[in-house]
């Protein structure tokens, strides 16, 4: 067999030996002709890279602060945070997918990701990850306050530095992953003017299901892909104890009871209502996180896990229909203004009507009073002629 020189000049060679040295290089080069994207192959990359469902998750969220806030958003500010928001999170998420496409590659969750599957370049979506997380910030600080720019920012140093990091070094990157959930309530409940710190309005109750929420859901999530997370390098609850891990999932959804029973009535926010609606959740989901640590077994996992995905949208929808000061009936319209102020001018026709043939009384008595005394002075008026 021939053997070519790298420096040798292919101009010499044969027609033949060229497609050989060429079809070898091919095969050998890490790289691969692919066509320009299209706007929307490239709209769908990004999503990904986002993880458009996640981030919509998030968005959620946020927006359930505004709606629970006592202050009032206006429109700009709503949509600006909405924005800002998912700006934020597309940015967390696609530096978090950055640093672990080595990882992603060994776990069927994750292989089919767009920089695993080099769908989309490094560099590429490093330009993406800057100017999402630049934007989305700077719309906050300019377009909402610079502390919900601030939780922003935070969030995504959180999610794509300390806990992309710590999942690889400690089962406790699961309690930072757990804040980086909790921060977008708390980014609504700012966007509309409300503190962060010890006041009347102190978001305690707005931290706190999100934050403990996170734990049921991951666990369950993490068990059913232990063996992946094992064999990626993750350190994770539920690959160095399974019992332990659905041990804290129990106790997290024990814990969201006298949360959501007692504390966020108490705080004022809801009415006492929302102590007994929140109930028929909570304790549907605290009995698949009793059965999970009980049996321990996938199919009971699964159940958490797909329990929660429901658990904390509905958790959110009954705390604003129990909102405190909120009249939803005359909200949705069922009792209209014009109605009651009809039945205002109505009342008030009936009692003029009243008033009126009171006074129609009175006068006749009166009219009669007067005829009466009037027809004995005629009766002598009479007599004298």
């Amino acid at each position: 067999m021939q053997r070519i020189p790298l420096c040798m000049n292919t101009s010499r060679l044969g027609f033949f030996n060229r497609s050989i040295l060429t079809r070898s290089n091919a095969l050998i080069s890490p790289y691969r002709h692919v066509e320009a994207l299209s706007p929307p192959q490239l709209f769908k990359l990004y999503g990904q890279l986002s993880k458009s469902r996640l981030t919509l998750l998030v968005v959620l969220t946020a927006m359930s602060g505004v709606a629970l806030s006592p202050l009032h958003a206006t429109v700009p500010t709503l949509l600006s945070t909405a924005v800002g928001t998912a700006l934020c999170s597309a940015s967390a998420n696609t530096l978090n997918q950055l640093q672990e496409i080595p990882f992603d590659a060994q776990m069927a969750r994750t292989r089919m990701r767009p920089l695993v599957r080099r769908a989309i370049t490094p560099l590429h979506a490093a330009g993406f990850a800057v100017a999402t997380g630049i934007s989305g910030p700077l719309m906050l600080w300019t377009m909402v306050n610079p502390t919900t720019a601030l939780l922003g920012a935070a969030n995504i140093v959180l999610y794509s530095g300390v806990y992309t990091w710590m999942k690889r070094k400690t089962i406790y990157n699961t309690w930072v992953g757990s804040i980086v959930g909790a921060l977008p309530p708390l980014m609504g409940w700012t966007a509309c003017g409300g503190q962060l710190f010890p006041s009347s309005s102190y978001p305690i109750h707005l931290f706190l299901p999100s934050f403990i929420w996170q734990f049921p859901h991951f666990n369950g999530l993490s068990h059913l892909v232990r063996a992946s997370y094992a064999q990626a390098g993750y350190r994770m609850l539920a690959v160095l104890s399974p019992r332990k891990n659905s041990l804290v999932a129990l106790r997290h959804a024990v814990l969201l009871v006298p949360i959501c029973s007692v504390l966020i009535p108490l705080s004022g926010l809801t009415t006492w209502t929302f102590a007994l609606t929140s109930l028929v959740p909570n304790m549907i989901c605290t009995q698949a996180a009793w059965q999970f640590w009980r049996i321990g077994g996938e199919k009971e996992a699964r159940l958490v896990f797909r329990h929660s995905l429901w658990y904390l949208p509905v958790v959110m929808a009954l705390m604003m229909l129990h909102k405190q000061g909120v009249d939803w009936v005359q909200w949705l319209g069922i009792w209209d203004d014009d109605q009651s102020e009809l039945g205002i001018s109505n009342c008030n026709f009936v009692s003029l009507t009243d008033t009126n043939i009171n006074a129609s009384e009175r006068y006749s008595e009166r009219d009669r009073r007067d005829r009466s005394s009037a027809l004995p002075a005629q009766d002598e008026k009479e007599s004298r002629i």
